[in-house]
């Protein structure tokens, strides 16, 4: 009788783009043991998380890792990396348990940064989650109903592509709650706060101007060189002058994750972990997506590119073949801007408008289709189009509208 394989054990950190593309490109080949590590149940798709805060599908911007691994053979396991043991070549969880490996892949993403900002994280909302989402649009209802008309000012810190995204869908949002529950429409007041000269500082200037026109013209108001100081339950204080407001939203700052300087990695410039040509850090431990230091590192695209060139080099390495080396692309970038509308920088060419909408749209089932198959991803992206909110009022609106 021929003695069993023993199969080589991988360990994937993380449940976000990189880690699950990661193990998608692993789980058909019998060599591997697959275990995916997440401190989340749920996959969750950034790019339309705004949408999501604005009153779309929660199902629109996430998906369980049960059903995104059903059948594939990968072993789901839920729990905080926390210790890093390189001789016994192990990774202990905040929970204490313990996972081993042959082969580590770390993509754990960002966590949030508030610079230290007085008052910022108690008085502000996110929406990096399903949670924190939930947790910004029972305030917009609260507020609306308990005072039956918009707060002064919404204001919106960080002019990246989820602010951008987030403040110009507000004011719709806004008015069809409004609308739901019978109160007058007013005009809703938008503030967004940039600290650089700029929107969306790392990239072309002509995309920032584009941008900002269209902000302009849905009625934000636009802060840049504005330095947040400080923060109140009633107001926001930037570069000296108070901005009255009861709904701030930080999506300013990120940093890398606490486990790698906890845990004694290189870390170079903006955070990012030093990899070598292979995305190493060390020999047999993989940095991918946000944590790496790559030239496009933080972008989804970039995340997925990162895993399937991993994965590609794992088999290689289990086939005795050498492994090839990472080459980064610059990813295309759609940001929408409201309604029906976005902003297109691909390479050197620049557009926006319904065509850049549609390619959004466009690139979204592809994103989709990259974590699932046709079905799933088709169902997925289908729910672009509906309304979500905890709101019965809304719920009842919405769906006597669309009848």
């Amino acid at each position: 009788m021929m003695p069993k394989m023993t199969k080589e054990k991988i360990l994937i950190v993380g449940g976000g783009f990189g880690g699950v593309k990661t193990a998608l490109e692993l789980a058909d080949d019998s060599r591997f043991q697959i275990i995916l590590l997440s401190d989340q149940t749920d996959f969750r798709y950034y790019p339309t998380l705004y949408r999501t805060a604005t009153g779309g599908s929660r199902a629109n911007s996430s998906i369980t890792l049960h059903n995104l691994f059903l059948g594939k053979g990968v072993e789901v396991v839920q729990g905080s990396a926390q210790t890093l043991d390189r001789k016994a070549k192990s990774i202990t969880t905040t929970e204490g348990k313990v996972y081993n490996y042959d082969t580590l892949v770390l993509a754990l993403g960002v966590v949030t940064n508030y610079f230290g900002i007085p008052g910022l994280q108690e008085f502000s909302y996110s929406i990096k989650s399903q949670v924190e989402v939930a947790r910004f649009k029972a305030h917009l209802h609260k507020q609306l109903i308990d005072d039956r008309r918009p707060d002064l000012n919404y204001v919106v810190i960080g002019a990246g592509p989820t602010g951008i995204e987030l403040a110009s869908e507000l004011p719709t949002y806004l008015r069809r709650v409004m609308r739901n529950h019978g109160l007058p429409q007013k005009k809703v007041h938008i503030d967004l706060i940039e600290a650089s000269p700029t929107l969306l500082p790392r990239m072309p200037a002509d995309v920032g101007r584009t941008i900002t026109r269209r902000l302009k013209k849905l009625g934000i108001k636009i802060y840049t060189n504005s330095i947040v100081q400080g923060a109140t339950a009633d107001d926001l204080m930037v570069s000296g002058k108070p901005i009255r407001s009861h709904t701030i939203v930080w999506t300013a700052g990120v940093t890398n994750h606490p486990f790698f300087t906890d845990n004694h990695f290189v870390v170079m410039g903006r955070g990012k972990v030093a990899v070598d040509t292979f995305l190493q850090a060390e020999d047999g431990i993989f940095v991918i997506g946000d944590n790496a230091n790559t030239p496009y590192s933080g972008l989804a695209q970039t995340a997925l590119r990162d895993a399937i060139s991993v994965a590609g080099n794992i088999k290689r390495r289990a086939s005795h073949k050498d492994m090839k080396s990472y080459k980064a692309k610059r990813p295309v970038s759609v940001i929408p801007g409201g309604p029906q509308w976005a902003a297109v920088q691909w390479g050197n060419i620049h557009f926006s408008g319904k065509l850049g909408w549609a390619l959004r749209e466009a690139a979204d089932f592809i994103g989709f289709k990259d974590l699932e198959p046709w079905r799933g991803a088709t169902k997925q992206w289908l729910t672009t189009f509906g309304h979500e909110d905890d709101c019965e009022v809304c719920t009842i609106a919405e769906a006597s509208r669309r009848r």
